[in-house]
Order: structure tokens, then sequence, then C-alpha cells
């Protein structure tokens, strides 16, 4: 399942498919565009050179907690103030509204600048946190990818972002290698 933290923190691309090509598309209008829509977030894009520069630090911030945290490693007190001081820059309240016959309270954010999205960012990404297992927060297993995505498998197995494109083209690349060892033989 696709999540906001998760979105945000795999704009810094790689080509899966292990070309050399990559691109930090987080500074592209497109995408500021595209994520914003996505998530029913506001704020003006493009972003400035400072909002930018912001977003890059907290994404590389989030990339390597979330590195840490699948690894096996547990917030630290110092992560969660961290967090804690991205997340009170939010501005928002709560909403009771009804979805497919269920009723759920929501956030609804009105702050309308980058630095109210990247509250609902480091937001979703404690929510995750609290409702799951820091554990449960993965590496694609495909070396060219680096994506990160949280393993929601009730087997906990989950190893690639997408099992039709990463988990693919692993299982081309392995039974290309066991025939290329094999015909060695």
């Amino acid at each position: 399942m696709d999540r906001l933290w998760t979105d945000f923190v795999n704009s810094d691309y790689h080509d899966w498919r292990g070309g050399d090509r990559s691109e930090d598309r987080l500074v592209k209008l497109e995408w500021q565009q595209r994520f914003l829509e996505k998530w029913s977030l506001e704020a003006p894009a493009p972003a400035s050179i400072d909002e930018e520069n912001l977003m890059r630090m907290i994404r590389d911030e989030l990339l390597t907690l979330a590195t840490e945290l699948s690894n096996g490693a547990l917030l630290t007190e110092e992560n969660q103030n961290w967090l804690n001081s991205i997340m009170e820059k939010g501005r928002g309240y709560q909403k009771l509204s009804c979805v497919d016959q269920k009723l759920k309270v929501e956030w609804v954010s009105v702050g309308s600048q980058w630095v109210h999205v990247l509250a609902e960012v480091a937001a979703d990404f404690a929510t995750t946190l609290a409702e799951g297992e820091g554990a449960r927060i993965r590496i694609c297993d495909n070396t060219d990818c680096r994506w990160i995505f949280y393993d929601d498998t009730r087997s906990r197995t989950q190893k690639y972002c997408d099992d039709k494109m990463c988990g693919n083209l692993m299982k081309v690349r392995r039974f290309r290698a066991k025939r290329k060892a094999a015909q060695k033989k």
C-alpha cells in the first residue's frame, strides 16, 4: 500500500532495472503538483529554493530513520523529538465523515505551505510507527531500486516494493544466473 511518507521519500529515484539513471524528483514541478494532488494537500508549486532544501533535508532524515528501523533499530527519544518538531508546524482540525457507510475521524490540514505538507508527511510516518511496527519498514531487495515500503503482509515476508516490477526482474535475473552457471559446467 502506498503511503504519504513513502511516496515522499521515494522521490529520490533510481533506475530499478539497473541503469545508471537517477534523478531527484522532489525539485521537479510535475512531481510536486502530482504529489500535492494525489494526497489532497495544498502548497505553492514550484516550491522555493529554501523549501526545496528543507524538503530534501527532511526526506534524507526520514530515509535514514526508515533504514535504521528496517534494520531493527528502535526509535530513539532524539528521533521522536525530531519528528515532533516537524509535526508541530502543521495546522488543522479533526473532522467526522462517513466513508462506505463507516464513520471515520480524519485530520484536515488547513495550512497551505510546504512546511505544513512536511508536517503531514512526518505525521504519516509517525502514524505508521504508532499503528504498525518499525521492523515492517523495508528497503526493496532489488539493490538497483532502493525504494522504501511498509510490509503490511500477514507473513511479513515482502521483499520487493512491487512484485510485478522488481519481483519479476529479480526472478529473471536469478533464472539467467542459474542457466549461465549450468552452461559453464
